[in-house]
């Protein structure tokens, strides 16, 4: 099988461009040099203990020479998520055990005061003079002699972390140059194209949907330091990007910049990712003229949904062999959705269950030092996701939400996801987050937070009238409060925090709008609203 090694190894002597950084360049040849010269370093520098290599970076060229440095050592390459603060940095860093961490300054920044064990004199601050006398010594290294196993460990991709502490998801250079040549074969990536890197490299949609499969095509890669909505056709026009991948929401912000006229005036051929929305999926093809492949998947890479022409508005599209809905307790499969004529789920407390893998884990190879969570994926032969969903009678899929996206309002069950995809196609809604908050009596209300369209305003009466006209709104499901934010809180992967808004309920600075009838219309939360909430909550003893 081969190896990432493997890959860098066949650009040696290529002069065809590998990346671009704003107004910096270059070719495959430079690269795999720079590659070569700080995996000498590392291989000098080595010490007793896992090699693991902490990268605390934007997407920087450093960030692709050191994945390089890294695949050609046999280190691993442990990407450090510059979202994360204090203790939870820290954790995150000697958990995973580096025995080396590759900073700039201003994340070097956020270390000050850390306690980081003896990794406290072994940070790389790639902005310094110290740095590059360091790497001097190697420069016009020899690819090293270091035999390098598809197996070998090449990186630990923390999951996003949007409820407790993220794991450190383990990926061998056997399992990611498998991927890379799969994924570059779907999306048509050969050496003529120019993929855009935006979103975060240590993420595994950035490594496995972008800088894995173009540098086994040979494309030249564009690197933007962080995602800018605003900048994104700029790139795309400025450095001529004909391939784009993403994770989470980018497609929804970079739809809520002003449109042009000439939008669609670009090289932008495909873009390919997950977790975007039915209309933002059309409406960016049609305003920058590019096909957009949206699939189901994840970190560990076990699950993988389809999108089909032939799929009901809302599906995720149709899975692999193997793929069912099973109740978590039981371990039954669910019986399939029914819908009413208005396409309403009738029977959610049936249907939506977990997506499990029956034949097992597959490609997953685990968790770094957390045999717990790794157990609690692979369990009775199968892999059990932890995402919620539910499967018609034609085998289409539904996202459901993850496994805390439930709501219990009036004795039903259901689940967020399907409330999301409704409120997103109201115009002028950006963003929807659902989510359930306490009822003063028993179980949950539904809450929704909205990110607008630029210069759209929220109108209440409009709202309702429009949640009334859906056919398949759930009676239990309109939003008894509606939280309009300037930005939704998101991970650096765009995913939205729901732990967060979960926790700040309708007490928080953004305007709220509330039903105090559940039928009646919306008005603007008040001060003295939330005091009367509060009364009526200690009055029953909940809080």
């Amino acid at each position: 099988m081969p190896t990432i090694a493997d890959m860098i190894r066949a650009r040696v002597g290529d002069p065809r461009t590998a990346l671009r950084f704003e107004d910096q360049t270059w070719s495959y040849a430079e690269y795999v040099s720079a590659c070569a010269q700080r995996a000498a370093f590392l291989l000098e520098s080595r010490r007793e203990g896992p090699f693991h290599v902490g990268v605390l970076l934007d997407n920087v060229p450093e960030f692709a020479m050191w994945l390089g440095a890294g695949a050609l050592a046999g280190a691993a390459i442990v990407g450090i998520n510059p979202t994360r603060r204090g203790a939870e940095l820290a954790r995150d860093i000697t958990h995973t055990q580096c025995q080396l961490l590759v900073a700039d300054s201003p994340h070097q920044a956020l270390l000050e005061g850390l306690e980081l064990g003896a990794l406290e004199d072994r940070v790389l601050d790639i902005d310094t003079s110290e740095y590059a006398e360091a790497l001097r010594p190697h420069r016009g290294a020899p690819l090293p002699e270091a035999e390098i196993t598809d197996g070998a460990l090449f990186l630990l991709i923390f999951t996003s972390g949007t409820g407790g502490a993220p794991k450190a998801c383990l990926c061998s250079q056997g399992r990611l140059a498998t991927i890379a040549p799969i994924l570059a074969r779907m999306q048509q990536i050969s050496e003529r194209d120019v993929c855009y890197l935006a979103m975060p490299m240590f993420h595994s949609n950035a490594l496995m949907a972008g800088w894995a499969p173009g540098l086994w095509a040979g494309a030249s890669c564009v690197l933007r330091r962080r995602f800018s909505a605003s900048g994104f056709l700029p790139d795309v026009r400025r450095y001529g990007v004909t391939y784009f991948n993403y994770v989470g929401k980018p497609l929804a912000y970079i739809l809520a910049t002003p449109e042009r006229p000439d939008d669609h005036e670009n090289t932008l051929v495909r873009a390919f990712g997950n977790e975007a929305a039915d209309r933002d999926i059309e409406r960016f093809q049609k305003r920058f003229g590019c096909v957009v492949t949206d699939a189901f998947g994840s970190t560990e890479g076990v699950i993988h949904v389809s999108r089909t022409p032939d799929m009901p508005p809302g599906a995720l599209g149709r899975a692999t062999e193997g793929v069912l809905i099973l109740d978590p307790e039981t371990g039954a499969e669910c019986p399939p959705a029914k819908f009413d004529a208005r396409r309403r789920l009738l029977n959610a407390d049936e249907a939506i269950g977990e997506l499990v893998h029956r034949l097992g884990g597959g490609s997953f190879e685990g968790y770094w030092k957390n045999e717990e969570a790794s157990s609690a994926h692979l369990r009775d032969g199968a892999y059990w996701s932890g995402d919620l969903a539910y499967r018609d009678e034609e085998g289409f899929f539904y996202f459901a939400g993850r496994d805390s996206d439930w709501l219990r309002v009036d004795g039903e069950n259901f689940a967020a996801a399907p409330v999301e995809r409704i409120l997103g196609r109201f115009p002028g809604i950006a963003l929807a987050a659902v989510y359930p908050v306490p009822d003063p009596i028993v179980g949950d209300q539904v809450m929704a937070a909205l990110q607008l369209m630029p210069g759209a305003s929220f109108d209440a009466e409009s709202f309702a009238s429009s949640l009334a006209e859906q056919p398949d709104l759930g009676t239990k499901w309109a939003p008894r409060f509606v939280r309009i934010c300037e930005a939704l809180p998101v991970t650096e992967t765009n995913k939205i925090l729901k732990r967060k808004l979960r926790s700040q309920r309708w007490e928080c600075e953004d305007p709220v709008w509330w039903r105090p009838e559940k039928s009646g219309p919306y008005r603007r939360l008040t001060p003295d609203d939330v005091d009367q909430i509060a009364a009526d909550f200690a009055a029953r003893g909940r809080i």
